[in-house]
C-alpha cells in the first residue's frame, strides 16, 4: 500500500486505485471517531467491570475509554437513540 501523507493523497487514491492489485489480507475492520463536542462524565464503576473492560480493550487494540465510548454508542444504536 502506499503511504499516503494529505486527505487529497487519500482522496485521490481512493478515487483511481484498483485495490485488487493490493494484498489486503492481513487489514483489520476500523472504526474512525470523529470529534463531536464533549462533555465529561464521572462515572464509578466496580473494580472487577473496570478490569474487566481494561482487558478486553487490550484485546482489542484501543484504549479502554475508547472502548466505553464504543459500548455506549452500540447500545444507544441498539435502543434506536
Amino acid at each position: 500500500m502506499p503511504v499516503l501523507l494529505t486527505d487529497e493523497e487519500a482522496e485521490e487514491f481512493v478515487a483511481h486505485a484498483d485495490l485488487t492489485e493490493y494484498d489486503l489480507s492481513g487489514f483489520r475492520p476500523m472504526t474512525f471517531e470523529f470529534p463531536d463536542e464533549e462533555e465529561r462524565l464521572l462515572l464509578s464503576l466496580p473494580k472487577r467491570q473496570i478490569e474487566a473492560l481494561k482487558l478486553l480493550a487490550k484485546k482489542q487494540d484501543v484504549s479502554y475509554d475508547k472502548l466505553v465510548r464504543q459500548l455506549i454508542d452500540r447500545a444507544l444504536k441498539a435502543e434506536g437513540v
